[in-house]
């Protein structure tokens, strides 16, 4: 009996490193691939970035009117601008003049 706990323990002794050497090995795999900063969440924060470099590309070309309208205005006043300007927020026009009211852009 004594005997066969020795061969027993003799035996765990030599499968214990191995068990716990392939044990760490998942686990530091899943966790590469799964973690919160695994390949997995790379791969989700790539697309987030591509997102948000595809809005930033939109609001600037939406933008990009509005600076040269208020670069015009900054320097020097002109003319054309401010007469539009007045008379879109006084709502007047000239008498032989037509007014075609549309959608303002958003």
């Amino acid at each position: 009996m004594m005997l066969v706990i020795n061969a027993i323990r003799q035996r765990a002794g030599v499968i214990i490193g191995p068990i716990l050497g392939v044990t760490l090995v998942f686990y530091f795999a899943y966790h590469l691939v799964q973690g919160d900063r695994g390949l997995l969440a790379w791969m989700q924060l790539s697309q987030q970035i591509r997102q948000a470099k595809l809005t930033l590309t939109a609001l600037q070309a939406e933008e990009a009117p509005k600076a040269h309208r208020v670069s015009l205005m900054r320097h020097r006043i002109d003319r054309d601008l401010l007469d539009e300007e007045a008379r879109a927020t006084l709502n007047l026009g000239g008498a032989n003049e037509v007014v075609i009211f549309n959608q303002p852009a958003r």
